[in-house]
């Protein structure tokens, strides 16, 4: 009876081992080859649960999610001008048909990054070639970038991998040229500078002359204005002076002659050489009669 009970249990164990041994899960990151005797019988890109053969079959599993393969170091490529720059770059890929990816690259991820690799160095040193440096710094990024992937793209789809996007993270000058590329843009700062300092002098000198000629206006605005003011105060004056001598020709008359004794007698040592019988001391002589004289 224990020997019948021991039986049924290992019975039960290799039974459980088969089926563990048989049966595989494949989720929705990933895609699966099933091989018999070292030959594709059928893949799984569904997720799901699979069966195979135990001994006879096997399965391997690939990634199927967006990978990204990023340069070590900065490759160097010789521009339409013939100079070299530095570039960083990286790719993001995936696996988009497993049975042609094991076929091409043997499901290895190195030599699969390896043909990638290779790939996109062709593709960007062709384009580099065909532009200048400042194309390829800030003029046409963007172009070269969408280029080199369109090609590696349709390159690589030969083994089973899309090409996602193709980044160029930094393109610059290797140091042979970059002491050369800084003293001309030196020499462009220092000429924009000179051209603003000129400008700027100019538009002093301009705003300088109209303030000029606007004080010049208004001063001479000015001095028309108390002109005509010191105008109309003198013929105020004359007319006033005018009425006055109407209405009392005598007091006018006493008056001019005060005012020419107080100019001529000012200092006591004036000296004024007279006839005693001129009219100019006739007030002195006749006081409040000189208007009949």
């Amino acid at each position: 009876m224990k020997r019948a009970s021991a039986f049924v249990i290992i019975v039960l164990v290799v039974i459980g081992l088969i089926f563990t041994m048989s049966v595989y899960t494949v989720d929705q990151r990933k895609a699966a080859i099933k091989f018999q005797l070292g030959e594709i019988v059928a893949t799984q890109t569904q997720p799901g649960l699979y069966f195979l053969v135990p001994i006879l079959q096997n399965v391997r599993l690939y990634d199927m999610r967006i990978q990204t393969l990023d340069t070590r170091d900065a490759e160097r490529y010789l521009t339409k001008e013939n100079k070299n720059v530095l570039v960083d770059s990286f790719v993001k890929w995936r696996i988009i048909d497993v049975r042609e990816y094991f076929r091409s690259v043997r499901g290895d991820s190195i030599a699969a990054e390896a043909r990638i690799n290779q790939t996109v160095n062709d593709a960007l040193r062709a384009e580099f070639a065909k532009r200048t440096v400042h194309d390829v710094v800030s003029g046409e990024r963007e172009q070269i970038m969408s280029t080199v992937a369109e090609k590696v793209d349709k390159d690589l789809k030969n083994i089973g991998v899309e090409v996602v996007d193709v980044r160029l993270k930094r393109v610059d000058y290797v140091p042979e040229i970059s002491s050369d590329v800084y003293r001309r843009m030196e020499s462009e700062r220092k000429r924009v500078a000179n051209e603003l300092r000129a400008t700027g002098q100019a538009e002093g000198e301009k705003i300088k002359a109209e303030a000029d000629r606007q004080r010049q206006v208004v001063v001479a605005e000015a001095y028309r204005d108390a002109q005509r003011i010191k105008g109309e105060g003198d013929a105020q004056a004359s007319r006033i002076y005018a009425e006055a001598f109407q209405r009392n020709p005598e007091f006018y008359s006493f008056y001019r002659s005060m005012e020419a004794y107080r100019q001529s007698l000012r200092s006591k040592g004036d000296v004024m050489v007279l006839d005693p019988s001129s009219d100019f001391f006739k007030y002195f002589k006749q006081p409040g009669r000189g208007a009949s004289k």
